[in-house]
């Protein structure tokens, strides 16, 4: 499980450190993609064979399965830390994000999410107004 918020710095190659405590959940290889709010999702090859399964079965004769799967998977990449612990960030996945020079690196349980800071500051000051609202509509979920 992946949690917590860590600051980091892409370096001029696309380049960032991947927080320690998500090297070894991650593994050797990995799968990077498009997230949504703007932001990538990194996915550990277990998890990503989970989701891979559940796009597989979505109805290809529904337009908007059809769209999210090419957007989902036509921005992905196998991605693996190089000796530093670093990742490189392809620059269609750093323009999708907006990536810059300072980065947040979030943990969200089975995956890990990169943000530009700039936008992660927004989302979560949006998000910290309405958290209770939000904890009361997941009621409705079964949470």
């Amino acid at each position: 499980m992946f949690m917590g918020e860590y600051q980091h710095t892409l370096d001029e190659k696309g380049r960032v450190i991947v927080p320690a405590k998500f090297r070894e959940g991650l593994g050797e290889s990995f799968v990077m993609t498009r997230g949504l709010d703007k932001c990538l999702f990194v996915y550990p090859q277990s998890e990503w064979e989970i989701l891979e399964q559940k796009l597989k079965n979505l109805p290809m004769t529904r337009a908007d399965a059809r769209s999210f799967v090419r957007f989902f998977l036509s921005g992905a990449t196998e991605c693996s830390l190089d000796k530093q612990g670093r990742i490189v960030i392809p620059t269609l996945l750093r323009d999708y994000a907006a990536l810059d020079k300072d980065i947040v690196v979030l943990g969200v349980s089975n995956r890990v999410e990169i943000w530009s800071q700039e936008k992660w500051r927004a989302y979560a000051d949006a998000a910290a107004e309405s958290f209770a609202d939000i904890a009361e509509n997941l009621v409705d979920l079964s949470f």
